[in-house]
């Protein structure tokens, strides 16, 4: 599976994905549903998201057959781990189901660090 990701520009100075990319080539986390990984592209979302849906349609056109938007645009870390709420994108669940639907390929929240019991969304 071929997969892209998007990250966002409130955490590109914090945040090398380290921990994204070795969850995908491990194929575990938000990746742990497929077989096989590869990483198609990695793109960053600047606000207010009006980009993502062209990012999005780039990173299929680069091979991507899902793209994964990173934990921390809809959750937060705490002391003991990470929560769902609070992440660093209000709108997120807008931006992920307009990129979906207008780039015609799934996009899924959630790659590193999923928060207790989280399964990854998948929009279609």
């Amino acid at each position: 599976m071929k997969i892209g990701l998007i990250r966002c520009e409130k955490n590109e100075t914090k945040c090398p994905l380290t921990s994204c990319f070795k969850a995908l080539t491990a194929k575990k986390e938000g990746f742990s549903d497929y077989e096989d990984t590869e990483l198609a592209g990695v793109f960053t979302c600047r606000c207010p998201g009006e980009n993502v849906t062209n990012l999005v349609k780039v990173l299929k056109s680069k091979g991507a057959e899902r793209v994964h938007f990173c934990t921390c645009t809809f959750a937060h870390k705490e002391k003991d781990g990470w929560v769902v709420g609070e992440g660093l994108c209000p709108d997120l669940d807008s931006i992920v189901q307009q990129a979906a639907r207008e780039a015609e390929i799934p996009c899924v929240k959630g790659a590193a660090h999923l928060p207790s019991g989280y399964l990854p969304e998948v929009f279609k």
